[in-house]
Parts: C-alpha cells; sequence; structure tokens
C-alpha cells in the first residue's frame, strides 16, 4: 500500500469541525483507492494559497516529514488548480493528488462493463486537458525534412489536439450508448420503475441484493457500484423494476455528474425513487444534504420516495442522565429520537431497518408494495383489473 499523506484547510467557508469530516470521508476514499493514510495535516487560513494551497512555512513542514517518513503520495481535500499542483510537486518531490483525481482513480479501478469505462475515462481526460503542462515528452523532438524546417507543433499543443479529438470520440460513443438505453427502457413500459439513490456506502447494493435476490458487488467500500443494474422484482405478486445506481458524495466532481449522464438518465426514467441513508454515520444528515443537492443539479426532484435509514443494527449513542443539565448532543440522541422526527418530516414514509439483521425488512416491502401498487393505479389505470 502507498504510503499516503492527507492535507485540508479550514477556511472561513469551512470550519473545522466541517474538514475534519471531509477529511475522514478522504481517509476512507484513500483506503478504498489501496493507500494507507500516515499523517492528517490541516491549516487554518484566511484564503487558499493561490501558489501552494496552505501558507508556505506549513508546506515546508510537511515537505519535512515527507523526506523523513518515505511518503509516496500527498492528498489534498480540495481540487488543485494546475500552478497548484506543479508548485506543490516541486516543493514536496511526491506524487501529488487533489480529492476529484482520487475519486477519478477509484472510479477508474471499479469500471467493470464497457459503458462504465468510457465515462470514467471521458472525466479523466476532462480532468487532465488543463494540467498537461510537462506530462509527457514523447513529441518533444518532432522536426520536418528538407525545406519544411519551422516553428513546428509544440509538444503541449499536440497533446491538446490529441486529448481533445479522445473527448469528442467518447462523446460519440456515449450518445451512442444514449441511444441503445432509450431503446432498452422503452421495452420496460407497463412496469414501474424504482430506483435506489444515497450516499455512497449507505447500503444501496445490498438492499438490492436482498429484494431481487440478485449478486451485485456489495462491499464495506466507496462507490463499490458503478454500473447501473435493473432487476425484475415482485413483491405480492406485484412485479416492478429496481435500479441500483452510483452513491454519490460531497464534492462530487462535476466531471463525473457529466460524464456519468446516460447512468444517472436512469433516475429520470424512474416512477419512485428509494433513498437510503447510512443511520449509523454521524453525518448522514450531511449526507442527506448532500444526495438532495446531487438530484437538484441533475433535475430529478419531484418524485416520489421512500426514505430507509439502513444499519440501525450499527447506530450508537450515548444515553444522558435525566438530571444533567448540560446541552442535549446529537451523539446524544436516541434511534427513537430520530425515527419520531423522520416520521414526522416525511409523513410516515420513511422506515428504518437493518438490511444485514433483517430488521424491518417486512415494513419496508410492505411500503414499497403500496407505494408501487398507487404508482401503478395512477400511470396504468386501464390495468387495474389485475389488481
Amino acid at each position: 500500500m502507498e504510503k499516503v499523506i492527507l492535507i485540508g484547510a479550514i477556511t472561513p467557508s469551512q470550519d473545522d469541525l466541517e474538514i475534519s469530516e471531509y477529511l475522514k470521508e478522504l481517509q476512507f476514499l484513500t483506503y478504498t483507492a489501496g493507500g494507507e493514510v500516515k499523517k492528517v495535516f490541516k491549516q487554518k487560513i484566511s484564503r487558499i494559497n493561490p501558489k501552494t494551497f496552505l501558507g508556505k512555512g506549513k508546506i515546508y513542514l510537511i515537505s519535512d516529514f515527507i523526506q523523513n517518513n518515505d511518503i509516496d503520495t500527498a492528498i489534498f481535500d480540495d481540487e488543485l488548480s494546475p500552478s497548484q499542483q506543479k508548485n506543490l510537486e516541486h516543493i514536496l518531490s511526491c506524487k501529488i493528488v487533489d480529492r476529484t483525481n482520487l475519486i477519478l482513480s477509484i472510479f477508474a479501478s471499479h469500471a467493470k462493463t464497457a459503458t462504465a469505462k468510457i465515462q470514467v475515462e471521458l472525466a479523466q481526460y476532462q480532468y487532465l486537458l488543463p494540467r498537461l503542462t510537462n506530462l509527457w515528452t514523447h513529441l518533444s523532438k518532432q522536426k520536418g525534412g528538407i525545406g519544411m524546417k519551422g516553428p513546428g507543433e509544440k509538444e503541449i499543443e499536440t497533446d491538446r489536439r490529441i486529448i481533445r479529438q479522445q473527448i469528442a470520440l467518447l462523446k460519440k460513443k456515449l450518445i451512442k450508448i444514449d441511444k441503445q438505453l432509450i431503446t432498452q427502457r422503452k421495452g420496460r413500459d407497463q412496469l414501474i420503475r424504482v430506483s435506489l439513490v444515497g450516499y455512497t456506502n449507505a447500503g444501496k447494493s445490498t438492499i438490492m441484493n436482498l429484494l431481487s435476490k440478485s449478486s451485485v458487488v456489495a462491499a464495506d467500500k466507496l462507490f463499490a457500484t458503478l454500473d447501473t443494474t435493473v432487476r425484475k422484482v415482485v413483491i405480492k405478486n406485484l412485479p416492478f423494476l429496481l435500479s441500483d445506481t452510483v452513491g454519490f458524495i460531497r464534492k462530487l466532481p462535476t466531471q463525473l455528474v457529466k460524464s456519468f449522464k446516460s447512468t444517472l438518465d436512469e433516475l429520470h426514467e424512474s416512477d419512485i425513487l428509494i433513498h437510503v441513508i447510512d443511520i449509523s454515520n454521524p453525518n448522514f444528515e450531511k449526507h442527506i444534504q448532500a444526495v438532495e443537492k446531487t438530484l437538484k443539479e441533475i433535475e430529478c426532484v419531484g418524485k416520489k420516495q421512500i426514505v430507509i435509514f439502513n444499519k440501525i443494527d450499527a447506530f450508537q449513542y450515548e444515553e444522558k442522565e435525566k438530571d444533567d443539565l448540560t446541552p442535549i448532543k446529537r451523539e446524544n440522541l436516541s434511534l427513537d429520537y430520530w425515527e419520531k422526527t423522520w416520521m414526522a418530516k416525511t409523513n410516515s414514509n420513511s422506515v428504518f431497518i437493518s438490511c444485514v439483521k433483517k430488521i424491518n425488512i417486512a415494513r419496508f416491502k410492505n411500503r414499497l408494495y403500496d407505494l408501487v401498487l398507487e404508482t401503478q393505479k395512477e400511470k396504468y389505470p386501464y390495468n387495474n383489473f389485475l389488481y
């Protein structure tokens, strides 16, 4: 495993608590990518340094740690500009990776189907295009023959042209894939479509396997699933289509949202969304906000939803003493409190379950059955004789 350090900045827009949460998530991303975090660095600054991200003194302190501990990679929690990356590589003398590049590398390693590979490759090229300076030297000795000597084409310009051509080619392939998917979806008429959405590692694939009795990859890693998997599910003789989509994350790279359009289009076609939330994660409310923000970005709002709070078996809290007059904190709130709160917020359309321990699964299936049946009657009223 690569020896890695993580670096984040505490700014007026990101306080210490928030950056600590981001860095914990970045550590999980690093583990998923195959890295071992040796140390985490953060600095409180009024604004991001346009040259070195953090202050120069802090960067040179980090440089000493890298040299003394044989660190392979420094991962920054925010996206770096091309000039920042170049300066940091010179000062730190190690591989520099930002959050976007890390997520892209995880996507690249997890992409299995041709569609996912094309989508990830397109996102990588779009990320790479403004960062081409001195990356390659394979065209550094271009020269013409007799009578052909001239200024020629610089290496950087040639590389940009090659990448732009590749981006155009990949976009054409994705347009073709879009057409094929539209044709496939047309063949799914008369069945209600349900999609699982949620933050990465919330348990969507585990729920997919439970309902459809399939074997979608489910692992305690971020972005274990990239490809949209569609399965026919039957509950109480009522059939519908269930799809498992890629998980969302805070600071999701815009390149990925654009590239995964054909995958995310499955959400547009869905009649019902099952929003899966990991209740055992202390930051689950922020995860909800991140998912809702992404759904808004891809213009997928206003659909019927069931909110599933998963992993209640892993939920932990510290019970407060009744005579303790100190303010109640989030970590002191019980599962009963959250259930009452969210039942009220979602008009009872939420269920607290444990997919692994099979807790409240029957209640979840009944709630899903009622919503699918209601939607079926609204969308296909002429098929009411089936019910």
